[in-house]
This record gives C-alpha cells, structure tokens and sequence, in this order.
C-alpha cells in the first residue's frame, strides 16, 4: 500500500502516513502510536499522531476544497458515489483483512461490517432526492416560497476502534455527497483501513481534498474541536467522550452529534422460542468479541424457569466458541485489539466475581496455541447479576454476558428504563401485543422484537436515547442528510405591475 514505508528497525515495521490533499503524507509532530497484531501482541506498524499545526493544515485544505465541491451538482456528486460503490464492492476483501489484522476480529465480521458500511454510499448515491426541496406557490399576491438544503463547508468524523470502515462509512458519504468536504480522524488503533476507503474515493473521482485522513491522538480531536473552520464534527466512542467532544464543540460553535456507550439488554419472555433466544445471544454478545455498541450483555430472563434454561444452553456453547486470529479457519471470536482493553475487560470480570455474581463461564485463562502472547479472552457468562452490580452498571465492550433474573415482564421493563444508557434492546416473545407495549414503552433509541441487534438498515437512521447520544441527529439515512446540511428558506415576489405602497406591519395573508 501507498500509506506506508518500510522502518530501518531490525524488525520490518510500517510507518503509516496521513491522507491529505488526495496524497499520503508523512507525520512532522515526532509523536507515533505502536499498532498492535492483536493475536500476536506484537508492533506491526507506527502511526503518526498530527499536533495543532499539522491538522490546521488539514483543515485549511478542506476548506480549499469546499467551495468547488459544494458548486458541483448533486447529479455529479452521486455519480462518483456510484464508482465509489463499485470500487469498494471490488476491494472489500482488501478492507475486511486490514480492518482484521489491525482491530482482532474475524474475517467474516470484517466482511459484514465493511458491507454495511458499503450500503451507507449505496444510500448517498440517492443524494438527488433527499436534498429537494419544498415549494409553496401562491403564499401571498404574487409571492412563492421555497427551501433548499446547503452543505455546512468543513465536517470532520472521530471514529473508534471496533468498526474501523462501518463507522467511518456511516458518516464520510453521506457528509461529501450531500456537499461538504470532510476530514476523518480514525482511531489510532486502527488507522490503516481509513486510509485506503480515502485512497479508492479520489480512484472513484472525488477531488484531492474533499476527504482527508488526519491520524492522531487527544490533540488532534482538540483541534478539530476548537479550529474555527470545522463547521461540524460527528462522534462515535464512549460515553465520556461523547459528552466531551459535544460540550466542546458545541462551545465553539460547531454543529455535534456524539454517540456514546451502551449496556444493551435482550428481555427473554416465557413465551420465547428459547433455542432462538439462546442462538440470538451467542451471536449478539460474542460476535466481534463483544467489542461493538449494539453488542447484548445483559440478558433479562422474566422467571428462574427461563433464566435455568437459558444457562444451562448457553453454558456449553459459550464453553466451545473457537477463539482464535482472524486468518485461521473455523474461527468464531478473535482477540481483543489492545492489551490494555484485555486488561479493562479482565478487570471487569474479577470485579463481578468480588461482587458476588455467579461466574458460569470464565475465559479469563483462553489462550490458543501458539498465540499466548496476544490479547484473548474467552467468552464469560455470568448468572445472578443484581443491578448495583459494576458489571451490570458499566460499559465492558468485551464477550462478557451477565444474566439478570426478574420475576415478571414489568420488573423487566423498569430494569431497562431505569439503566442510564438508552442505545438498543431487544425483546424475545411470541407474543404480539406484549412485543407492542415493549416497543413503545421502553426508553431506548433502537427496539429489536426477536431480532437481538436491531442496528437500522442504510436508509433509516442510526442512534440511541439518554447517555448514549448527545446531540439531536441520528446517524446515516435521512436524519444524516439534516445533520450535515441546513435548510435555507427563499421567499419571492417579481414585479407584476402590483403595487400596494410600503406596509410596515409584519406581513400576513389577508382574505381579500
């Protein structure tokens, strides 16, 4: 890849570079971050980690770039959306092994969220319809009104580490096909997959400094959040963070949407198909290795009869997930992406034990062969979680799922609404009309029924309520569409041989 150089260390090791202006560049801050293979817990690549002055710079060719962008017809726009669509779908393969070999995760969920990611440009392809406007004829003698929506100028995205193309793809094209240009901070973690979707976009058409890719750390986010040219920045991470980039960059005037943590919880009924339940719940809470924002871990058994069956199956299969690095057949959970998350998500598991939850399953000691040195854990279940409890509290975004036992489907529904994140819950029932009250009742932004991660397909937009979202626009679909552009109201009148005089009331439609 263009992105990187090789090192003159003794051990071959990638420096990566920026994007900008449609050409890698070189870091000048002096700063790096190590990138890891997780499943090997070795350094595979330094990234450079931009000060103050390197994301001006950043930010000033944005803004360079806005003016021409902003002018070229929506038609045109979608066009190069629709290459980049088809560039993307060419390389997915490409995206889904980097995204893995930096983040831990399987190639196969590599796959599928680089595929979403991918549907978020097949939507920005439609950009045309969603940016026309309304018109009013007639709203006064001889007067029309109409609206349009303008792009903001200078967007930028702060995007973490468990999704590094579906994150970054749910807010770059929507933002560039509505008009703006936009500069994309990845985690740095995991920065090599931003760089290549920015490369495919300039093969696709887009002109050099309409997206740009700035690495970094705290400083770059405080830049992009104080610089006055950046009209807008989206967010995605944990809550902390999300609270402060949206005070932050809502202080100096910029337009946020801030997503934060999640503690999201499956409700399983009496009713439920149990097999179902529990297949629902391998996937939901294990998939990805629990590192994702719409992962279940919290199941809410409503009866010990339920809360019984539910272990006793889960127990097994749990037992004999296949953990392993994303390139070996067969796998099912690959390692965490740090070794300092492995150890926050260890943590959290010796917490629950000191608590004095039921730990049924412990990964703590999983390590496959031959890969002891990289950043695993197996799948842990806990039972008997109270809700005072820390691992039922916080945020552990690892393949941690903690059973809460209730007695009826009330208790159940107040347990859920009474949590401080609002991101996504799921019930399981056959039954419809206590599917229906739990949909309408409960205090969360995203409702799966029988559906265990009910994350909004392209053209619906994506976002939770409460701690999980600061800011007042979801993301992607047409709630994405009104973040990254304003509305402009034109009111009109041509002269027509009427004339009334000058009328220094507020105007108003009279009957005449």
């Amino acid at each position: 890849m263009s992105s990187v150089m090789e090192s003159s260390r003794a051990t071959t090791i990638r420096t990566l570079q920026h994007y900008v202006n449609g050409r890698g560049v070189e870091g000048e801050s002096g700063r790096f971050g190590d990138v890891f293979n997780p499943a090997t817990g070795e350094v595979q690549a330094r990234v450079p980690l931009a000060n103050t002055e390197e994301v001006g710079r950043v930010v000033q060719a944005a803004k360079a770039a806005f003016p021409g962008w902003a002018a070229t017809p929506p038609a045109q726009r979608a066009r190069v959306m629709f290459r980049y669509l088809n560039l993307l779908g060419e390389h997915l393969d490409e995206l889904a092994a980097l995204a893995s070999s930096e983040h831990g995760k399987t190639f196969e969920d590599a796959c599928g969220s680089v595929t979403r990611g991918i549907e978020i440009v097949e939507f920005a392809c439609g950009i045309p319809q969603q940016l026309k406007g309304e018109f009013s004829d007639s709203v006064g003698t001889g007067i029309d009104c109409h609206n349009v929506r303008q792009p903001l100028g200078v967007c930028a995205g702060i995007t973490p580490f468990n999704f590094p193309a579906m994150v970054p793809m749910w807010m770059f094209p929507v933002a560039i096909a509505c008009g703006n240009t936009f500069i994309l901070k990845p985690s740095e973690r995991d920065p090599s997959t931003a760089f290549r979707l920015a490369e495919l976009a300039l093969e696709a058409g887009l002109p050099p400094g309409v997206l740009n890719v700035v690495n970094g750390d705290k400083e770059a986010v405080d830049a992009l959040l104080t610089n006055p040219h950046v009209d807008a920045v989206s967010f995605v991470g944990s809550t902390p963070v999300a609270r402060y980039v949206y005070e932050t960059g809502t202080g100096h005037g910029k337009r946020v949407q801030a997503l934060g943590g999640a503690k999201n919880h499956l409700v399983a009924m009496p009713d439920a198909d149990l097999e179902q339940t529990v297949d629902a719940l391998m996937g939901a809470a294990y998939g990805s290795a629990g590192e994702r924002c719409m992962a279940i871990s919290v199941a809410v058994a409503v009866g010990d009869e339920v809360a019984d069956v539910l272990v006793e199956r889960l127990k097994p299969r749990i037992e004999a997930l296949k953990v392993g690095a994303y390139d070996e057949q067969g796998v099912e959970m690959g390692p965490l992406v740090t070794a300092a998350h492995l150890a926050k998500v260890t943590g959290y598991v010796d917490s629950g034990v000191e608590e004095g939850a039921t730990l049924v399953v412990d990964g703590r000691d999983q390590k496959p062969s031959g890969r002891e040195q990289g950043f695993f854990i197996g799948g842990c279940l806990f039972d008997h979680v109270q809700p005072h409890m820390k691992i039922y509290q916080e945020e552990i975004f690892g393949p941690v799922l903690s059973v809460v036992r209730v007695p009826d489907y009330e208790t159940a529904l107040e347990l859920v609404n009474a949590h401080e994140y609002g991101n996504g819950a799921a019930i399981f029932t056959r039954d419809g009309d206590s599917a229906r009250d739990f949909a309408r009742r409960v205090n969360i932004g995203m409702i799966g029924i029988n559906v265990p991660i009910p994350v909004p397909t392209a053209y619906h937009s994506f976002g939770g309520w409460k701690r999980s979202l600061f800011g007042d626009h979801h993301m992607h679909g047409p709630e994405g569409v009104r973040f990254f552009t304003r509305m402009k109201t034109i009111t009109s009148r041509w002269p027509s041989g009427i004339r009334s005089g000058a009328d220094f009331s507020i105007p108003v439609m009279r009957d005449r």
